[in-house]
């Protein structure tokens, strides 16, 4: 009697388990696929199996969805080797229609085969398509419930030039900037030098719409700007120039409230840039050079400022329309002013990443603050909310 598998006939369906599952869900096609696998390696590491059922898949830096490996250290930076999601076998395809919840997986010469439901994805995607509203899109057209902000906020969050509006327009603080759009400086470069020239200097250039320090670079010279525009055209044809403001680099956390409740701020923490190489918290100061740089959590901040931080990043939350997570990012002046530089709708999270940190120093452990993410994200809606 012959019991193998006929490869034509669907492979049964894993059995439902009464404990919610989470797709934890990383990599993708941004210049930050690395640092989204070191996020998933540090959730992977601390998310409860007792409790959640885990789904691990990855995003090939080519956009292909596959079966990936859920051992947490398969995912670290390890002597600086940076972690990235290989092709495999096994596709994975999300539900099409708004009463399916099953997910398939596609393998070469066989029928697709079913790996169960999913209740929550979690999405730990940074940058362009994971992080900017496209990968949030998709998962509304599937119905399906996720961490984190939505299509709307995510990609306000990530476009530099239109958070500082939507900031601006609500009231909140925001440093000068000024917007070089595709082609505009080879038109007319004069009329954009004297509108950049008009911000002062030091400038700050950067790419409208990355992260992790990506493409960024400190000008201290005018004939020095259309290198850096360069430089940062080379992860988005939109730049933003910022000027610089003299203060504190200070970060604060931002969870979402259950049941209409206000989001909550953690305490603030502070970077500062030790190593002389790093003008600036740059990629390799956040990733590869920790020795170079000190997170301070919490920050030696009066309390009137710690509470005028924490207003200003929970305002800053609301008026993105986030859900979930979020870290905003301030100066703080000499004079004690508190401005805006940006938010970031999902932040590094490593158990090093400050956002965990300045949870941590809040009272909530990093696998509590796994967790209650989940359980935000399982507890809201589907659709227009």
């Amino acid at each position: 009697m012959n019991d193998a598998p006929d490869p034509q006939q669907p492979a049964p369906a894993a059995p439902r388990s009464a404990r919610p599952r989470v797709m934890v869900l990383f990599g993708g096609r941004s210049g930050e696929h690395s640092i989204s696998c070191a996020t998933a390696g540090g959730v992977l590491r601390a998310i409860d199996r007792e409790r959640y059922d885990v789904l691990a898949v990855g995003i090939t830096p080519s956009g292909r969805w596959v079966l990936a490996d859920d051992d947490p250290d398969r995912w670290a930076i390890v002597d600086g080797r940076l972690p990235q999601v290989e092709d495999t076998a096994a596709h994975v395809l999300l539900p099409q229609a708004t009463d399916d919840r099953d997910v398939q997986v596609l393998e070469r010469g066989l029928l697709p085969r079913t790996v169960g439901e999913v209740d929550v994805v979690f999405p730990l995607l940074h940058g362009p398509f994971g992080e900017d509203g496209t990968l949030q899109g998709l998962l509304e057209l599937a119905d399906v419930r996720y961490v984190g902000a939505g299509v709307l906020a995510s990609a306000v969050g990530m476009d530099k030039h239109m958070m500082k509006l939507v900031l601006a327009g609500h009231g909140l603080p925001v440093g000068p900037f000024e917007v070089i759009r595709p082609g505009e400086l080879e038109r007319d470069p004069e009329a954009v030098v004297a509108r950049i020239k008009a911000l002062g200097l030091p400038l700050f250039v950067k790419p409208a719409r990355a992260g992790s320090s990506l493409g960024i670079s400190r000008v201290d010279d005018l004939a020095d700007l259309a290198a850096a525009v360069e430089v940062a055209r080379a992860h988005d044809p939109k730049v933003v120039v910022e000027a610089a403001i003299t203060g504190r680099e200070i970060e604060c956390g931002v969870l979402g409230g259950h049941a209409g409740e206000r989001p909550r701020a953690s305490l603030p923490g502070e970077i500062v840039v030790t190593d002389p190489r790093h003008a600036f918290y740059d990629f390799e100061a956040k990733y590869l050079d920790e020795g170079g740089v000190t997170l301070a959590c919490p920050a030696d901040l009066p309390p009137d400022v710690v509470a005028e931080v924490q207003e200003v990043a929970v305002r800053s939350f609301e008026a993105v329309g986030c859900e979930g997570i979020a870290r905003v990012d301030v100066f703080v002046t000499p004079e004690g002013r508190v401005v805006v530089n940006e938010i970031n709708t999902m932040p590094g999270f490593t158990p090093f990443s400050m956002y965990p940190r300045m949870w941590q120093a809040s009272g909530v452990t990093y696998a509590e603050l796994v967790d209650e993410l989940i359980a935000l994200a399982l507890a809201r809606p589907t659709g227009l909310r």
